[in-house]
């Protein structure tokens, strides 16, 4: 819900910047790319070694190379099939070690089943949101909307990582099973909006 309230508010203040980078030769794949890499290598690096501040500031950091490389894409004009796919596809890996990362941490640090248990599913669910939409898209229904999607998804994480950093008590826990039960709420949601959708074009 928050994805496109962000993007707008955001993008005038990162559009200069994607215009400077289109001039230095940089594209939007090459970002893309930078962003994820140093998602995935921060989250599996800090989160399992109990530096949950330092893992929330560059994860946080990296995150926004994901408006990052749309801000190219306009300063360029377009963008490009495979682009769309990169960008969908580097989500899908940077959301999944973000979580591995916890779950990890859960396991080795914290060592708390039930909270790796709700890590893991947030791993899952996440996975499970995003490939609902991209099939519905593909068979031609629609699966918009949701209570979470990745913009409130890595809110909720790195506000509870990095507060649980900062020494505030049962931060990382709220955070994870809040996320638990809103992803499963969001699952639910999009499963109805494609059935919706189904039954509309089978009524036409």
């Amino acid at each position: 819900m928050l994805n496109l309230f962000a993007r707008a508010s955001v993008s005038r203040f990162l559009d200069p910047a994607g215009c400077w980078l289109l001039r230095a030769g940089i594209g939007p794949d090459a970002i893309t790319l930078t962003g994820a890499l140093g998602t995935v290598a921060s989250a599996l690096w800090f989160f399992p070694r109990d530096q949950l501040l330092a893992g929330t500031i560059a994860v946080a950091v990296f995150a926004l190379f994901d408006l990052l490389d749309g801000a190219v894409a306009r300063a360029r004009g377009h963008g490009t099939p495979f682009g769309t796919v990169l960008d969908a596809t580097c989500d899908r890996i940077a959301d999944g070690a973000l979580f591995a990362g916890l779950t990890w941490w859960c396991f080795e640090v914290a060592n708390d089943r039930p909270l790796a248990g709700a890590a893991l599913f947030c791993l899952v669910s996440a996975q499970v949101i995003s490939y609902i939409k991209a099939r519905a898209e593909a068979t031609g229904l629609s699966a918009d909307g949701g209570m979470v999607e990745r913009a409130e998804r890595l809110i909720i994480t790195l506000l509870g990582t990095g507060l649980t950093g900062l020494g505030v008590p049962f931060a990382l826990d709220i955070a994870l099973w809040l996320l638990a039960g809103m992803q499963l709420v969001t699952v639910i949601q999009r499963m109805l909006a494609v059935w919706c959708s189904a039954r509309e074009r089978e009524t036409r």
